[in-house]
């Protein structure tokens, strides 16, 4: 279990098995910014899995992260695309390569 500042804000970080939390039963991993909680499913190696669960792992919890910052930010029920999963994933993919650009523009 991780603590993590979001805006201001603790949030509880965790990996739980599918089989431990009903949540998870239709996702890898949900964002509860009702009690201030991002789980990621605790992945295990089997037929048919991603090859590298770690790194799948590491985007399920950005993932994750991005709508605990936009709960609190204020947008998570006021936006269509806040919610969007379709967006969140990008940025939760693509966040590696921006932060690997903005570090070589001195950006941060």
């Amino acid at each position: 279990m991780k603590k993590v500042n979001v805006l201001g804000t603790e949030y509880m970080i965790e990996s739980r098995k599918k089989d431990g939390d009903p949540n998870l039963n239709n996702c890898d991993g949900y964002c509860d910014d009702s009690v201030k909680l991002c789980v990621v499913e605790d992945f295990e190696v089997s037929d048919g899995c991603k090859g590298n669960l770690n790194a799948y792992s590491n985007t399920v919890m950005r993932h994750e992260l991005i709508h605990a910052f936009l709960s609190e930010s204020g947008l998570s029920n006021s936006s269509d695309w806040a919610v969007n999963e379709e967006i969140v994933d990008w940025i939760a993919l693509q966040f590696p390569k921006l932060l690997k650009a903005f570090e070589q523009a001195d950006a941060l």
